[in-house]
Parts: structure tokens; sequence; C-alpha cells
């Protein structure tokens, strides 16, 4: 591992990728941003009345897979915040923005708005939450991409949690 440049407190890393004879071929790759604190908000938030009625929703899992759901830990982490200050705003920003980066569809993330705004407001609040997604990604330093590897590293932290077995099967 080589220490390249610091950005905004990140390392990069890098890792060989392959050798061939004298050439040594190797990758940049950017160290997780979270936190054990952003496990333990996220977590915590697991518990929140309105974000597990959502997640009990989604039966199909298009909105809340295990590897959205761990997207979520990595983007606490970018952000930055103390681990106390996250609420069930911040769990639906990130999870709708990771939405965002992976899933083709934008119905199935929309669910969100009824579930955080109410049934009856979302219509008049939903651009409210947009901005606040702007702000959100703003945050987290316009990154939102997440490696599978990363998602796998974040549920290994804690393997047999209930949350990281929810696996998405093919739905109709």
């Amino acid at each position: 591992q080589l220490k390249l440049w610091r950005r905004r407190g990140q390392k990069n890393i890098w890792t060989v990728d392959h050798i061939q004879g004298t050439k040594l071929r190797m990758n940049k790759r950017r160290r997780p941003s979270y936190r054990p604190e952003d496990q333990e908000a996220f977590y915590r938030l697991l518990e929140d009345p309105v974000i597990q009625s959502f997640l009990e929703a989604d039966i199909f899992l298009k909105v809340s897979d295990k590897y959205l759901l761990s997207m979520v830990v990595e983007y606490f982490g970018r952000v930055g915040l103390p681990g106390h200050l996250y609420n069930r705003v911040h769990f639906f920003l990130a999870l709708y923005i990771a939405s965002d980066m992976e899933e083709d569809n934008p119905t199935p993330k929309r669910s969100i708005f009824q579930f955080l705004l109410g049934k009856e407001h979302w219509p008049d609040l939903y651009k409210e939450f947009l901005k606040l997604k702007v702000e959100f990604f703003h945050a987290m330093g316009h990154r939102a991409w997440v490696t599978p590897e990363l998602c796998e590293e974040i549920q290994a932290q804690n393997p047999h949690h209930w949350v990281w077995s929810r696996v998405r099967q093919c739905a109709p």
C-alpha cells in the first residue's frame, strides 16, 4: 500500500491489480468513509417506526435491499456528522441517493416521499426533500459511487443483523 494524497481527510491507497513479468499494474482505491458511529446511527435508525414501516412495505426490496442499505452507512461517513445527529430524514436522503445511483426505474423510490412526508402532504413537500437531497449530496463531496466490495465490507461488520438478510429476488 502506498499513500497517494489526502483530500478532505480521505486517504487513497494503491492496490496491486496484477503483475505480468516485470510490469506492475496498480489501481487507486479510496478507503471507506464510514466510522463505527455511522454504523451505530444506522442501526439506531432501523428502530424508528417510520423506517420500519417503510422497510416492511418494500416487499420486493426494490428500494431497500442490503446493498442500498449498506450504501446509507457509507454515505453517513462521507457526510461526517456526529452519529447522534443522524435522523430519519438523513436516512431517507441517503437511501434516495443510493437508489438514484443504482436503479434505473425511478418509480419505486418515490414511495420514500409517502413514508417520510405523509400520504396526504407529500405532493406539497417533495420539492423540499429534493432540495435537501442536493445539500446532502454536496455534503458527501459529490461522491455517490460505492463499490459492491465496500457494501459487503459494511455488511461483514455485523453479518448476523437482520437487515443484511434483505436479498432482492426476481420480482414480477
